[in-house]
């Protein structure tokens, strides 16, 4: 009988620690759950629509998107269960909303960067100016998207080394997408030639290569930019034809006698 007392006397007395902790257990079940079944909705779908070539890169960013936004908050509502089974962390929580107003405003200055992050998370799996798999040049910067976070969007360059960007200044900013829109995409780079050469021979030269075609589109006190523009190409090839079509421009002026 003392024993069944003795059990019964420590339940209630952590009843408030076991309850906190199985809500953060049913919460990382849940989000583990959540995870599979949207990864398994997301296979059944591309199998029923699209075969063996997966989903589109729109339905792509969404899902990927959602699955963790609704994880988020599945975390942050089990966590705030179990804090609030706490008394002690209740009277805190009641004194800080008594100054609501300053705490709002801490809170508001503190994490600006990080909502506004999120908030441009969201306008971008929504609006979907930029989709996992596009080929996107942000601020100089060339690469493949390979993912778009809660806060972060991550590109892949041709080295294959990784750069980060705040979805803010993303959303905020130009960029160039050469997936959208278009099958295909014009291939284009800039040849630098002394300012005393000869530019008629120049562009001569480099519209005697086929399917080139060259024009002056900048002269200075260092020497003359010419655009060339090669034949249009897969998008996730461009920049592999930037490489080759320069390298063809170069040689059909040096072998015209054109100083670089």
């Amino acid at each position: 009988m003392r024993t069944i007392v003795a059990a019964q006397s420590f339940l209630d007395k952590y009843a408030n620690l076991f309850t906190a902790v199985g809500t953060i257990i049913a919460a990382v079940v849940a989000v583990v759950l959540v995870d599979r079944f949207l990864v398994h909705r997301a296979s059944s779908l591309a199998h029923a629509v699209a075969g063996d070539r997966g989903l589109s890169r729109d339905a792509a960013t969404r899902l990927r998107f959602a699955r963790r936004a609704i994880e988020a908050i599945i975390v942050l509502i089990a966590f705030a269960v179990a804090l609030s089974q706490f008394d002690s962390l209740d009277r805190v929580g009641r004194t800080i909303l008594a100054s609501s107003a300053i705490t709002a405003a801490i809170v508001g200055f503190a994490a600006r960067q990080t909502l506004a992050n999120g908030v441009a998370g969201i306008l971008l799996a929504i609006v979907q100016p930029i989709r996992i798999g596009d080929l996107v040049t942000f601020e100089g910067e060339t690469g493949t998207v390979e993912d778009v976070g809660l806060a972060y969007t991550w590109l892949r360059t041709g080295a294959d080394a990784r750069i980060l960007i705040p979805n803010e200044r993303l959303a905020s900013g130009v960029l160039r997408n050469d997936s959208i829109r278009s099958p295909t995409v014009a291939v284009q780079v800039s040849v630098w030639v002394a300012p005393d050469a000869e530019e008629s021979v120049a562009v001569a030269a480099l519209n005697a290569i086929e399917g080139v075609s060259a024009r002056i589109e900048e002269a200075t006190h260092e020497g003359l930019r010419l655009l060339v523009t090669g034949a249009p190409g897969p998008p996730s090839e461009r920049l592999a034809h930037e490489g080759d079509l320069r390298a063809s421009a170069l040689a059909a002026l040096r072998a015209a006698g054109v100083r670089g």
